[in-house]
C-alpha cells in the first residue's frame, strides 16, 4: 500500500509554485532602476514582460499535452528549472547589459516556465478534490494573484542591497528551491479518487457526485462551440482587467484628482483584491455552479465599467474599482473548475492551456485599446465605456454558455431513456 497523500498539503505544494511564477507580476518594480541603470527607454524594458507573458500563453497550449501525460511532478520540475534559470539569467543580461539576452532569459525562458508552471498544479487540484473544486484552483491561483504583494517590496529591498543583477541571482535561486521542493510532493490520485467523508456521505445518500457534462480530450473539446465561449469569456475578462490594472493609477489621479501617492496605494489595495477574488469567487462558484459566477461577474462589470468615469466619490469609485478586481482574479480562478465541468478531467491541463491563449492575447490586446482610445479621445475615462460595451458581449455569451449546456444535458438524458 502506498501511502496517501494529504490533498491539502497539494493545495499547499501548487501555492507554492503559484507564489513564485506570480513575481512575473512584480516586474514593474525593476522597471526604473533598470532604466537609471541601463540607460534604456520604458519600452525598451516593459518588452521583456510582454515576451514574457506571450510565451506563458505559447508554453501553457503548447505543453498541455505533456503535463497531462508525464503528470504534474515532471512538468512542475521543468517550470522550477526554467523560471530559476530564466531569472538568474536576467542578472546575467544586466551584467552584460544586453537587452536582447534580458528578453531571452526572463522573456522566453522565464516565460515558458510561467506557462508550464501555471497549468502543471492546477490540473492535478481539480482531481484531488472533486468535492470543492473551484476552491482548490482558487487557492493556488490565488497565490499567483498575491504574489507580486510578496515579491514586490522583496526585489525593492535586495536592488539597494545588492544591485539589480544581484537581486535576479538571488531570487532565481530562490524560485528554483521553493517551486523544485513543492513539485516533489505533486501527484495525481489514483483513478476515481474520493476524499474520504465525502465518499462516506455519497454511501449514506447525503451527497451526491455531480457528474461532468462530457469526458473528452483536447482534440474533441476544441470543435465544441463551449470552448470558444469560455475563450471569449476569459479574454473580455482579461482585456478589461488588464487594461484597468495598467492605467490605474493615471485614472485615479484623472477622475479623481488623487495624488500620485495616494494612488500608488489605491494600486497596491487592487493587488489584495485582485488575489482575495480569486479565492472568493472560486469557493462561491462552488455553491452558485460556474455558469451563474460567470453572468454575475459581466453584469456587474459592465455596469460598473459604465458608472465610473461618472462617479466623483473617492470611496465610492475604490469600492467599484476593488469590486472589478475582484471580478478579474476571479475569472482566471474559476476558469479550470469550468472546464472540469463541461469537459471532465481526462485532458484539463491540455484544454486550460489552450483556453490561456486568451490571457496572453488579452495582454496585447488591452493595453493597446487602452492607448488607442486615450489618443484619440484624450481621456481614459472614455476607455471604460468601450469596456462596457466588451462585458455587454460577454454576457451574451455566458448566457448563451448556460443554454448550450442546459440543452446537451437534455440530450443525454434523453439518451439515457432510450
Amino acid at each position: 500500500m502506498k501511502v496517501e497523500k494529504n490533498r491539502w498539503l497539494m493545495a499547499l505544494s501548487a501555492v507554492g509554485v503559484h507564489i513564485c511564477i506570480g513575481s512575473v507580476y512584480a516586474w514593474s518594480v525593476y522597471v526604473k532602476p533598470i532604466q537609471a541603470q541601463m540607460n534604456w527607454n520604458l519600452t525598451d524594458v516593459t518588452i521583456a514582460f510582454s515576451i514574457a507573458i506571450f510565451f506563458l500563453g505559447l508554453s501553457a497550449a503548447l505543453m498541455g499535452k505533456f503535463v497531462e501525460k508525464n503528470g504534474p511532478r515532471v512538468s512542475a520540475i521543468i517550470a522550477a528549472s526554467l523560471f530559476g534559470l530564466g531569472t538568474m539569467g536576467s542578472g546575467l543580461a544586466i551584467m552584460m547589459e544586453s537587452k536582447l539576452l534580458l528578453y531571452f532569459f526572463y522573456g522566453v525562458l522565464g516565460g515558458c516556465g510561467l506557462g508550464i508552471g501555471y497549468i502543471s498544479p492546477v490540473s492535478t487540484l481539480v482531481k484531488w478534490f472533486p468535492d470543492k473544486r473551484g476552491m482548490a484552483t482558487g487557492l493556488a491561483i490565488m497565490g499567483f494573484g498575491f504574489a507580486s504583494a510578496v515579491w514586490g517590496p522583496t526585489i525593492k529591498i535586495l536592488i539597494e542591497a545588492v544591485g539589480i543583477a544581484g537581486t535576479f541571482f538571488i531570487l532565481g535561486a530562490s524560485y528554483f528551491v521553493i517551486m523544485f521542493a513543492s513539485a516533489l510532493y505533486l501527484e495525481k490520485p489514483q483513478e476515481g479518487y474520493l476524499p474520504k467523508r465525502f465518499e462516506e456521505k455519497v454511501k449514506a445518500g447525503k451527497k451526491k457526485i455531480k457528474e461532468d457534462l462530457a469526458f473528452i480530450g483536447l482534440n474533441e473539446a476544441i470543435k465544441t462551440p463551449r470552448f470558444y465561449g469560455l475563450w471569449i469569456m476569459l479574454f473580455i475578462n482579461v482585456t478589461c482587467g488588464i487594461a484597468i490594472i495598467g492605467v490605474a493609477s493615471p485614472l485615479l489621479q484623472e477622475v479623481l484628482g488623487m495624488t500620485a501617492i495616494a494612488a500608488a496605494a489605491a494600486v497596491g489595495l487592487m493587488g489584495i483584491f485582485n488575489g482575495a477574488g480569486r479565492l472568493m469567487w472560486a469557493s462561491l462558484s462552488d455553491y452558485l455552479t460556474r455558469p451563474i459566477v460567470y453572468v454575475i461577474f459581466f453584469a456587474t462589470q459592465a455596469v460598473a465599467f459604465y458608472m465610473l468615469p461618472s462617479i466623483t466619490e473617492i470611496l465610492v469609485f475604490q469600492i467599484v474599482l476593488y469590486f472589478i478586481m475582484t471580478c478579474y482574479g476571479g475569472g482566471f480562478a474559476s476558469i479550470p473548475a469550468y472546464i472540469g465541468d463541461i469537459f471532465g478531467t481526462k485532458e484539463l491541463g491540455a484544454i486550460h492551456g489552450y483556453i490561456l491563449t486568451a490571457w496572453a492575447a488579452a495582454g496585447l490586446v488591452g493595453p493597446l485599446i487602452i492607448s488607442m482610445v486615450k489618443d484619440a479621445t484624450g481621456s481614459y475615462s472614455q476607455t471604460l465605456y468601450v469596456f462596457a460595451a466588451f462585458f455587454v458581449v460577454a454576457l451574451v455569451v455566458s448566457i448563451a454558455m448556460i443554454f448550450n449546456i442546459k440543452s446537451i444535458q437534455k440530450k443525454k438524458v434523453k439518451h439515457k431513456h432510450h
